[in-house]
């Protein structure tokens, strides 16, 4: 299931487009000001972002969390309609869409976002013997034609490193975007979980393929 964080302080709005994104088979996280919003950006694959907000308006918080996950793309809602505003919008964002709005066409504007940013509904990636595919949250071994059952956390892990190809993540990077509170160093959590991680998904997990360990930094998954 596709991840949105939709920042919004307006109840009214903010529950009907949850619903409505939510029916179509969208994952979201609501939050209604954009206060703790860096730290959990990088677990979504889009983000809805409201101008008016309490505290840091729209255009801050928007600068910061493309400055923080650059590759996520931003879709800013506002009842403002002046030029000057949507061009301090798509400064940063790579959509600017007017309220009032059709929840149809917010959808279709969200599908598009996704297709460039490689997270389209019918888009599937080739990892090894791992055939995964993002509309149905599925992992296939084509060995087998057998589905790879992963836990929550497992898949959040995963995930991750899909959003980030070819990146090598730091262990306080994945920790704190998975599990949302800042990493301790020491802590075996995530060593355990991808070790696990790998039994599932590697054909020797001694010598993994698909999950890289970079010495002394960190992972990586090559695409």
């Amino acid at each position: 299931m596709r991840r949105i964080l939709y920042i919004e302080d307006d109840l009214e709005i903010g529950s009907w487009v949850k619903e409505d994104l939510e029916h179509r088979g969208f994952e979201i996280q609501w939050l209604k000001s954009g206060d703790g919003s860096e730290k959990i950006v990088a677990n979504h694959d889009l983000v809805i972002l409201d101008v008016m907000l309490p505290g840091l308006d729209g255009f801050t918080v928007g600068q910061r969390l493309k400055k923080e996950a650059p590759q996520i793309p931003i879709l800013m809602l506002s009842a403002r309609t002046a030029v000057d505003d949507k061009l301090q919008g798509l400064q940063f964002a790579d959509d600017y869409l007017t309220k009032p709005f059709h929840p149809d066409e917010l959808a279709a504007r969200i599908e598009v976002l996704l297709r460039r940013s490689g997270l389209s509904l019918s888009n599937e990636l080739h990892l090894g013997h791992i055939q995964v595919n993002l509309s149905e949250n599925t992992f296939i071994d084509q060995r087998t034609g057998e589905e790879i059952i992963l836990t929550g956390k497992q898949y959040q892990i995963f995930m991750h490193f899909l959003r980030h190809p070819n990146q090598i993540l730091t262990k306080e990077q994945i920790y704190e975007s998975v599990w949302g509170e800042p990493y301790l160093e020491g802590d075996k959590t995530l060593m355990v979980h991808i070790r696990y991680l790998r039994e599932k998904i590697e054909i020797n997990p001694g010598t993994p393929e698909i999950i890289e360990t970079i010495r002394g930094i960190g992972y990586r998954v090559k695409q």
